[in-house]
């Protein structure tokens, strides 16, 4: 695990003063409203390249699952939005409010990162720092939609095989974000830091390249 980047760290600053709140109980009622409060800004940690969301906490394939007809809560009653949410990804031994409240309080961090800075929601998807942030937009607030879609076309920090050519942008300023392009032999294309306006960071990846690897850059977007 990376220190946090300044961007990172910038953006958990301004949202302190915006998260004074801690995750509400799911147990009464359940109408499917968000219960959470906002990015606590864990340190940017690699994926896997070619995946743009976060981790599911959804059970494995050989795990036992709660069949939709035992999807209730112990007071109130479930959504048809939550129930679609929770179809399928309940351990048998888990209760459905707990795994509800963990898509309601992704899709409330979501919220309140993009009302302060977009770039910061976007770059926490690609990181995976908001938990199963796909499924929890998809399913539960598909008005973060374009928080989604602009971290579908983004990769994090470490090295993508086969990237595609062009110009893309690092969620962060840092001055420590550096990268290289290669060709399949290992030669290299380019490099950087390449700051541009305003202290954004961009990377111009050539075609033919056969990695991107950079390194204190936290998510990158097209440019």
């Amino acid at each position: 695990m990376r220190p946090l980047h300044r961007r990172a760290a910038a953006a958990a600053a301004a949202l302190a003063a915006l998260v004074s709140v801690s995750a509400c109980g799911s147990s009464g009622s359940h109408d499917g409203k968000d219960t959470a409060g906002g990015l606590h800004s864990p340190a940017p940690r690699v994926q896997d390249p070619q995946t743009a969301t976060g981790p599911s906490p959804s059970p494995s394939a050989k795990e036992p699952v709660l069949p939709d007809s035992r999807l209730t809560p112990v007071t109130g009653s479930f959504s048809k939005k939550d129930k679609k949410y929770l179809s399928g990804r309940v351990p048998q031994d888990m209760d459905p409010s707990a795994v509800l409240q963990t898509g309601q309080e992704s899709c409330q961090r979501v919220a309140r990162t993009a009302a302060h800075d977009k770039d910061a929601a976007v770059g926490a998807v690609i990181a995976g720092d908001i938990p199963d942030a796909k499924s929890a937009i998809t399913l539960l607030c598909p008005d973060q939609k374009p928080v989604l879609d602009a971290a579908d076309a983004g990769f994090p920090d470490g090295t993508r095989k086969n990237p595609r050519a062009g110009t893309y942008r690092a969620l962060t300023a840092a001055a420590d974000c550096t990268w290289r392009v290669t060709d399949s032999g290992g030669k290299l294309l380019a490099s950087g830091p390449g700051t541009g306006a305003k202290g954004t960071v961009r990377a111009r990846v050539p075609a033919g390249a056969a990695e991107f690897t950079s390194s204190g850059c936290y998510a990158w977007v097209p440019a």
